[in-house]
């Protein structure tokens, strides 16, 4: 089993790849799309769940998503047919930091993309090259809840404090209009349904050649999760302007 169908297993159960749940994700989307009828842009869609909410919910909204997945592309595009938003939905197959569009749009999200770009201000770099006047980002990014172990760091990387992370977007030329910080109780939700998720299909296969290595990487991640870093990454969702848009 690769690492894209073990990460598809691994979400059944949490469609929204971040730590974030559902009264989260129509916050920030109430915040980041203000208008209802805005052109939007994922860099690193994945199966489209962002998109497909705010489609979903907004029917004069216009859409398009850019991951290197053709599954993940061919699961958003199915679930587009279900909806019935699949008209105002266009998928691009490419990397998404080689994405190039003629017109602008109103809104950029990346969610759990950065490591295509080279971290946090590399994404933000690449959203706006895409960004019209006055538009939002919507961005999730981790961070350092208290000082973390060096395993910690050595699995998810040299994140900063929040105050930092803020602090180095202000100066890259962004102003937070709107935040969240997602609690104790998202950040355990999450955990626990990707790797319960994986541990359930394991059980539920036996036979499969698979079986025995999901189950072990689902105990391993779990383990690693509990010991190294629950108590303290953190993960901020931040909905950004330009600073030099104001009037």
């Amino acid at each position: 089993m690769n690492r894209k169908e073990m990460s598809r297993i691994a979400h059944a159960e949490h469609p929204i790849k971040s730590p974030l749940d559902d009264d989260s994700v129509g916050r920030l989307l109430e915040r980041g799309l203000p208008r209802g009828n805005e052109r939007v842009l994922d860099l690193g869609c994945g199966g489209g769940e962002w998109l497909l909410r705010a489609l979903a919910t907004r029917p004069h909204l216009h859409a398009e998503g850019v991951d290197i997945s053709e599954d993940a592309l061919a699961q958003a595009a199915a679930a587009a047919i279900d909806l019935g938003v699949q008209d105002r939905l266009v998928l691009h197959h490419r990397k998404a930091e080689d994405f190039v569009s003629a017109e602008p749009f109103d809104a950029v999200l990346s969610f759990g993309a950065a490591h295509a770009f080279g971290g946090l201000l590399p994404t933000l770099a690449a959203a706006r090259r895409h960004l019209a006047p006055n538009g939002h980002v919507l961005l999730g990014e981790g961070f350092w809840d208290r000082p973390p172990s060096r395993e910690a760091i050595d699995m998810l990387g040299n994140f900063t404090d929040l105050a930092t992370t803020v602090e180095r977007v202000v100066a890259d030329g962004w102003t937070p209009v709107d935040a969240h910080v997602s609690t104790r109780r998202e950040l355990d939700d999450y955990e626990w349904a990707c790797w319960g998720s994986l541990a359930a299909w394991a059980l539920d296969h036996p036979a499969d050649p698979d079986s025995s290595r999901v189950l072990e990487t689902a105990a391993t991640r779990r383990w690693e999760w509990l010991r190294a870093y629950r108590d303290t990454w953190g993960f901020v969702s931040l909905v950004l302007r330009r600073t030099s848009d104001r009037a």
